[in-house]
């Protein structure tokens, strides 16, 4: 009779434990599911977040300005042409997400009078500046997007 009664005793008790961590597991699956939709919310809202920033070339003797234009995707952006810009060039661009501000101003000058600088601001914040001079000097100002950049650890 005792040996039934511990029989049946460690039945119940295995059967409830098996139950406890099926509980525990189906709890574990709901946060997992819950983590999981938050993170592909966030993401979502970071790769569709605006954000404005302007590029500035000063100097002489720049033959082309390339830059990202907003359009594209973060992994192929369009780049668009200025030829023969005059100086000095400002324009503002609206960018999403990752997208990284791109201006690459270009000069071909046999007699080495090309002097530039290139410059990306974001809210008055100067994201990239570099200065390029020489007979064939280009300079390409890449900065990263200040919406990755906020989410970096």
């Amino acid at each position: 009779m005792r040996r039934s009664l511990r029989n049946t005793t460690a039945a119940a008790l295995a059967t409830g434990l098996v139950l406890a961590l099926s509980a525990c597991s189906a709890a574990e699956d709901a946060v997992k599911d819950k983590v999981k939709d938050e993170a592909s919310k966030a993401v979502d809202q970071t790769v569709n977040k605006e954000y404005q920033v302007t590029y500035e070339v000063t100097g002489k003797n720049v033959d082309s300005i390339e830059f990202a234009n907003g359009k594209g995707d973060a992994l192929n952006p369009t780049l668009e042409t200025v030829n023969k810009p005059q100086l000095p060039w400002t324009k503002t661009v609206t960018l999403r997400g990752v997208m990284a501000p791109t201006v690459i101003p270009s000069a071909l000058d046999a007699a080495g009078g090309a002097d530039f600088t290139c410059k990306v601001t974001h809210e008055g914040k100067v994201l990239v500046e570099k200065k390029s001079s020489g007979a064939a000097a280009v300079s390409p100002c890449i900065a990263v997007s200040p919406i990755a950049a906020n989410k970096l650890p």
